[in-house]
């Protein structure tokens, strides 16, 4: 139970920062059914940051990872290795520009890394550092996120 509060807590602190700078046709969204077809993969992030209209086009089911502007994902004792590996290809292959990794349980303990410049299938690490220290999120966001969070371990 303490690590699905953790993890909630992390994610709302993250989500609230996120609606003070994107504009009003963006919306973020908790668990919303990202599809990435090169990986044969539907995910479901903790968090994405997609334009609002991507959501009411016609009838689909599944938004193409690719239309996310900012996806986010919060390590569980479940998900971790998947987030690390697995998610991190998948979401750089779709081209989505920005991957938030917020990982309370990575060996030396809880840190987050934000990687970025998706190409051929990788991405460049932004930043890296304990989960204390302040992410600062490229345009079009230009804000920094304090993600401090005490995981369970």
């Amino acid at each position: 139970m303490r690590d699905s509060v953790a993890h909630n807590l992390a994610a709302e602190r993250v989500q609230r920062r996120l609606y003070d700078v994107i504009p009003d046709e963006w919306g973020v969204y908790q668990r919303l059914p990202l599809a990435v077809p090169a990986r044969l993969g539907l995910y479901a992030p903790d968090l994405a940051v997609v334009v609002s209209a991507a959501l009411r086009a016609g009838d689909e089911q599944l938004i193409p990872a690719s239309r996310a502007e900012l996806v986010g994902e919060i390590t569980s004792r479940a998900t971790a290795a998947n987030d690390r590996t697995h998610k991190l290809a998948g979401y750089a292959v779709a081209g989505v520009p920005l991957y938030l990794l917020v990982d309370g349980l990575a060996p030396g303990g809880p840190a987050v890394t934000l990687y970025g410049e998706p190409e051929d299938g990788t991405y460049r690490v932004r930043h890296s550092g304990s989960v204390d220290t302040a992410v600062t999120l490229p345009e079009p966001f230009g804000c920094t996120l304090e993600i401090a969070w005490s995981p369970a371990r």
